[in-house]
């Protein structure tokens, strides 16, 4: 898979899990759906930043020699 494919599946894939917590949990609550919305984008974020394989570097560079 590409990497813009890749991409684009993890922003699809965080789209999903917010609007499906907002319609769940909380639908007439507008200060409680904000700080959810940014705690879950924050967390794909981190996720996103730690795992992202730059360009170059291969999994052995990454986890070092051994």
């Amino acid at each position: 898979m590409s990497r813009k494919m890749s991409v684009v599946l993890y922003i699809v894939v965080l789209i999903a899990v917010v609007v499906s917590v907002d319609l769940l949990f909380f639908q007439n609550r507008f200060w409680e759906r904000l700080i959810v919305n940014i705690g879950i984008v924050v967390v794909f974020a981190a996720f996103y930043l730690r795992f992202r394989n730059r360009q170059g570097r291969t999994p052995k560079d990454i986890l070092g020699p051994g």
